[in-house]
């Protein structure tokens, strides 16, 4: 695999999240869960990592760590808007690559990140994300776990929450067993961008089939943009959003430093 081109990594922090309120400052092994993102992005082999937030006390966090910080506005609706603010804050150019790694995501793969930057230099896409193959039927039918629909050239046809496509023959049979005629894709939700291509999508108005679906990305299908989809190289495990969550990553993190692998 070659290496990555040059990127950044920009990480959208915002302080308020329903299910687990302050969620970037919960602690990890002691260590907050904003930083423990911020050192996979350094792994990854980011020229930068940056952490775009609304609020002091995650920057105070931050502070003597390498990590970068733009205050951003409270009033951005998603991490993309965030993260335009964040690019014309840090005056990144035009053609810079940068990947948006969500702030819950401690134990991201380092390849997978580095994945996301070299699938945009490649692709010459303007936007690039990860999948990965769904293994059961029960991913394949739950709403929670986005499906991705790749043209042969790796370019997203559609993303959906429904079951795509759909195995007509073999669900008339049984709905139990995931068919062996896939492979069906899971979206993972990392992304990397030209910078010139965050500023424009967030400059686009909310897409029908984006509120119909409540899946931002396809605000950029709808308005013709290609978005290349690479195959995630290690599995990407699952994100921080509950206290359930939380104490799962602690006991992961604890298996980690036990094993040297933290």
């Amino acid at each position: 695999m070659t290496p990555p081109p040059p990127f950044i990594v920009a990480i959208p922090a915002r302080y308020a999240a329903s299910r687990l309120p302050g969620k970037p400052l919960r602690l990890i092994g002691g260590i907050p869960l904003v930083l423990h993102v911020a050192r996979r992005a350094l792994v990854a082999g980011a020229d930068a990592v940056w952490v775009a937030t609304d609020d002091a006390r995650i920057a105070a966090a931050l502070d003597g760590t390498g990590v970068q910080v733009a205050m951003t506005s409270p009033d951005h609706m998603s991490g993309t808007d965030r993260l335009a603010e964040c690019a014309q804050i840090a005056g990144w150019p035009d053609t810079a690559i940068v990947v948006n790694l969500q702030g819950d995501e401690p134990f991201a793969p380092a390849d997978g990140i580095a994945c996301v930057a070299r699938t945009v230099a490649e692709s010459g896409a303007g936007i690039a994300t990860l999948a990965t193959p769904i293994e059961s039927a029960e991913t394949l039918l739950d709403p929670n776990a986005v499906k991705v629909v790749r043209a042969a050239s790796g370019d997203a046809l559609y993303f959906s929450r429904a079951p795509v496509p759909w195995p007509r023959d073999a669900f008339a049979r049984d709905r139990s067993v995931l068919p062996d005629t896939g492979p069906w894709l899971r979206h993972i939700g990392i992304y990397g961008y030209r910078v010139a291509a965050l500023r424009a999508f967030a400059a686009l108005p909310p897409g029908r089939l984006e509120q119909i679906e409540a899946l931002e990305q396809l605000r950029a299908l709808e308005a013709g943009w290609r978005i290349a989809v690479a195959l995630a190289p290690s599995p990407f495990p699952p994100g921080v959003d509950t206290p359930e969550d939380l104490a799962r990553a602690e006991r992961l993190y604890q298996t980690m430093l036990r094993e040297g692998r933290a």
